[in-house]
């Protein structure tokens, strides 16, 4: 069963039925948040029915998902990704107490696997079989993966520009894809479009409340993976904002069931070619379109889908907004994978990069237990890590060539 008692409006307030699918609010457009019998969930999911718990997936804190039964739960071990203790790296970053949580160690390779999960569970729960999505590549190659585990080819729409390992991705898993020629938010709109004509189940991040459930996942593992103790910054890219307003759920969600006693921080890293939500954050709080043309794919949007509900995170948090350069970006992928060896994409390592700025600027505490979220794989988007990665050696194949060669090359 289910402790989903209905959704509600993150603008207006008004609520509505957690039965059937609704996406938005009708009265005033803006996301829905599901809510819960959070009495009832704390009878059932305590620090001691979790400790023999053996499922090491997202699936161990099912009290805490909008889901009936588990007809849609996919065969694959999603979420419980690892999470390391960045010591080299907060040294280099100039910071004190810094853990790294590898989301690129997913099923398809980033964050995206966890939205997917509950949303697509949810699909099956209420009947659909048609499932479509509009994604810059992560959320799309998830979609695919996940859904291909349980026998579904989904219908994705996609920006040309998308990477091809994405597109390679999505394809390989038997999705049928929509190339739009234009913008992720052109691609979004025309999926929205689609879906009501055809009658299909619309998986889109920002409009699906469903979405914000699977990555609410994440501040779970976190919490009990640190014994409990929650950190006092969570750092994380941001694009639509989905990450953001799911972060920070799931820290409310935990806290009101009473399995921890004080609630995080969130700061929000955003490229400067994509800065709607920091923008936002950083001035009057209301969300204005920007046109993106950031080198991290999966957050350039440009208008976050659910962007009100991100900024919402950040103020309620107390958090922080920054952001960065593109190049900062791509100089935080080999500054993560040296000391830590965590390979990210662009958006993944943008963390990284917003992290580095806020110690550099004396805005991070000296005590703070800090908590960086890489949400994608660097195998994503190969071409970025070559650029800042350096080049080969090249040499003949004979020692005394190696030898000239190391000791060019300082090697030897």
């Amino acid at each position: 069963m289910s402790y989903a008692v209905g959704l509600k409006c993150g603008g207006c307030g008004k609520e509505f039925s957690a039965r059937g699918m609704t996406y938005v609010c009708d009265a005033c457009g803006k996301n829905l948040e599901v809510v819960y019998d959070y009495g009832a969930v704390a009878r059932r999911l305590t620090r001691e029915s979790l400790a023999g718990n053996a499922d090491f997936s997202i699936w161990r804190y099912w009290d805490l998902y909008p889901l009936e039964d588990r007809g849609g739960v996919m065969p694959l071990q999603i979420g419980w990704s690892p999470i390391y203790r960045a010591e080299a790296l907060a040294r280099a970053l100039g910071v004190e107490r810094l853990w790294v949580k590898d989301d690129g160690r997913n099923p398809s390779a980033s964050f995206k696997d966890r939205a997917s999960a509950v949303a697509v569970a949810k699909a099956v729960e209420l009947g659909f079989d048609k499932i479509c999505g509009a994604s810059t590549g992560n959320a799309a190659s998830s979609t695919a993966c996940l859904c291909a585990s349980i026998g579904l080819s989904p219908i994705i729409f996609v920006p040309g520009a998308a990477p091809k390992a994405k597109i390679a991705q999505i394809l390989v898993f038997g999705a049928r894809v929509f190339a739009v020629e234009g913008t992720y938010d052109e691609a979004f709109d025309l999926c929205l479009e689609a879906a009501a004509e055809y009658g299909w189940y619309n998986r889109n991040t920002g409009y699906n409340p469903y979405t914000r459930e699977g990555k609410k996942s994440c501040s779970f593992e976190i919490c009990e993976q640190l014994n409990w103790d929650p950190p006092d910054l969570v750092v994380m890219p941001a694009g639509d904002g989905n990450i953001l307003s799911g972060v920070w759920k799931g820290f409310r969600d935990l806290y009101a069931v009473g399995l921890i006693d004080r609630l995080p921080r969130m700061v929000a890293v955003q490229s400067e070619k994509s800065s709607a939500i920091a923008d936002a954050v950083i001035g009057g709080g209301v969300i204005r379109q920007v046109k993106a043309a950031t080198v991290a794919d999966s957050i350039s949007v440009d208008l976050p889908r659910d962007g009100d509900m991100a900024v919402r995170a950040v103020r309620e948090s107390k958090g922080i907004a920054v952001t960065v350069r593109d190049e900062d970006i791509l100089d935080a992928i080999p500054l993560l994978a040296r000391p830590c060896g965590v390979f990210a994409e662009p958006a993944g390592a943008a963390g990284v990069a917003g992290l580095k700025r806020l110690a550099r600027e004396g805005k991070i505490g000296g005590g703070e237990r800090i908590v960086c979220l890489v949400t994608g794989n660097g195998l994503k988007d190969v071409d970025a890590a070559r650029r800042i990665a350096g080049g080969t050696i090249p040499v003949p194949p004979g020692l005394r060539e190696l030898k000239a060669a190391a000791a060019a090359a300082g090697i030897a």
